[in-house]
C-alpha cells in the first residue's frame, strides 16, 4: 500500500481522520474537486448537504476507478462546505457514511474541511477533492 496514516505523538489524535499521510507511490493523482452533479450534469439533491455528500464522494470514486485507483490509495481529501458552521457536521458525515457503505472504504484519511462562501454554482453546497498516490 503507497500510503500510510499516521497520528504522531505530540499532536491531538482523532479518531475521525489522520493528521500525517506517509505516500511512497511513484504516480501521484489528483482528482479535481467533485459537487453533487450525476454523469449527465444534473445536480443531485438541491438544498441537501447530507445527499450532496454522498453524490460528491461517488463522483471521487468514479474518477479514481477512471484511473486505476481507489479510496484505498486516497492520501488527503479536501472538503469545501458552503457556509460551514459545526451544525452541518451531522449531514455531512451522514452523507459521507452512505457513501462508505456503497463504496466500502476506509474514510479516515488525512483531511481539512474548509468553510467557503461560494461555489461555482449557488445551488452547490460541498466540493470534495482528493490526492492518490500509486505505486
Amino acid at each position: 500500500m503507497p500510503v500510510q496514516f499516521v497520528n504522531p505523538e505530540g499532536i491531538t489524535k482523532p479518531t475521525s481522520y489522520s493528521q500525517v499521510a506517509i505516500a511512497t507511490g511513484t504516480k501521484i493523482i489528483f482528482i479535481s474537486g467533485q459537487v453533487a452533479l450525476d454523469e449527465d450534469g444534473n445536480l443531485v439533491g438541491k438544498g441537501d448537504l447530507s445527499r450532496q455528500t454522498e453524490q460528491a464522494y461517488l463522483n471521487i470514486a468514479a474518477a479514481l476507478a477512471g484511473v486505476g485507483a481507489s479510496f484505498d490509495d486516497v492520501a488527503k481529501v479536501t472538503i469545501y462546505v458552503v457556509g460551514w458552521t459545526p451544525d452541518k457536521m451531522e449531514p455531512l458525515v451522514a452523507g459521507a457514511m452512505r457513501a462508505v457503505e456503497k463504496i466500502g472504504f476506509d474514510p479516515r484519511k488525512a483531511m481539512t474541511l474548509v468553510g467557503v462562501a461560494t461555489l461555482a454554482s449557488p445551488d452547490l453546497l460541498i466540493e470534495v477533492e482528493v490526492t492518490a498516490v500509486l505505486p
